[in-house]
């Protein structure tokens, strides 16, 4: 199941201890400590993997390298090791302690987070022509924590939308070799499915039901994701017996979700036309034509009509 909200707690490293430590060598004596390392840093970094926010249910906390102590020969304490935390493009990132939020937008963008703590530095930068043998030394600075809130919001310019086994999952498949899953029962796709048409990103939303706007079946989860879709197509299957009451199901739980989701541009797809006769297809476009829709013909068996929706979705976009 895909997870696309999570809570993160991010630990930046704490720097290092400046150290007190004299050469005891005769005409070289003198403070030699040397200051402490810098604490490890801690990143956000966008990757293609949908499935990315998973790791992060079971473990909730992440820690950056403390720097270490700095060394009696001058020497600085080597820095602590970063950690680079990697989530899906799309994601949001908001801050609960400072309520700022930034998106990850592509892969391989990445952003810091939480900075880790200066190291302190050592007696030997206290020396002066008054404190020759000073004993003075600072300790490393701690870390920032914050707490981040993680959302994911695909990043899709066509939404492929309808009821369970309208075709969509079969659609992408064909369109963009997605491989994701089909098969003939009720939420047959349990998470989003993204694919790439000459580039053009493709999202197969799971199947909605009536009710999924108030949290029925699936409910609200993956409605949010239809929301940075460009344009929508609407899939109905020719194995059902009423399309229209199927369209304005759809259609209604868009409505009470977000209003604004109606305003998109939206094709609408009559999908597995295979399974009908000549005859019963020009029957039921004729049927939904005087039902106020305008519908495409398609089959993932049909390669021109499938190079039609192609020459759709590139025109739409």
């Amino acid at each position: 199941m895909l997870t696309d909200e999570v809570k993160i707690k991010v630990h930046a490293g704490k720097g290092g201890d400046g150290v007190v430590a004299f050469n005891k060598t005769k005409m070289s004596l003198g403070p030699t400590g040397g200051k402490g390392g810098n604490g490890g840093n801690v990143y956000f970094q966008g990757v293609s993997d949908l499935t990315a926010l998973n790791r992060y249910k079971q473990k909730r906390d992440y820690y950056a390298g403390d720097g270490n102590n700095g060394a009696r020969d001058k020497s600085t304490g080597h820095d602590g090791k970063d950690i680079v935390l990697s989530v899906p493009i799309g994601s949001v990132l908001k801050n609960l302690k400072t309520d700022e939020t930034v998106e990850i937008t592509q892969v391989g963008q990445k952003i810091i987070v939480a900075r880790g703590g200066r190291g302190g530095q050592g007696n030997f930068y206290f020396r002066s022509p008054t404190n020759t043998s000073p004993q003075e030394f600072e300790a490393g600075r701690p870390g920032q924590e914050f707490e981040f809130f993680v959302e994911l919001l695909l990043i899709a310019k066509v939404g492929l939308i309808g009821l369970p086994n309208a075709g969509k999952s079969s659609l992408l498949n064909e369109l963009t070799k997605a491989e994701a899953k089909v098969g003939n029962y009720e939420f047959t796709t349990l998470e989003p499915n993204l694919g790439s048409l000459g580039g053009v990103i493709i999202a197969d939303i799971p199947g909605l039901i009536e009710g999924a706007s108030g949290g029925k079946g699936l409910g609200v989860k993956f409605l949010k994701h239809i929301q940075r879709t460009s344009v929508l197509f609407h899939c109905l299957s020719s194995e059902s017996a009423d399309n229209l009451r199927d369209y304005q199901i759809i259609r209604k739980e868009l409505e009470k979700y977000n209003p604004s989701l109606t305003q998109k541009q939206e094709q609408i797809l009559l999908t597995k036309i295979d399974l009908l006769s000549d005859t019963e297809l020009v029957k039921r476009i004729a049927d939904l034509k005087k039902g106020g829709l305008e519908v495409f013909p398609v089959s993932i068996h049909d390669w021109e009509a499938l190079e039609g929706l192609k020459q759709r979705i590139f025109k739409q976009i």
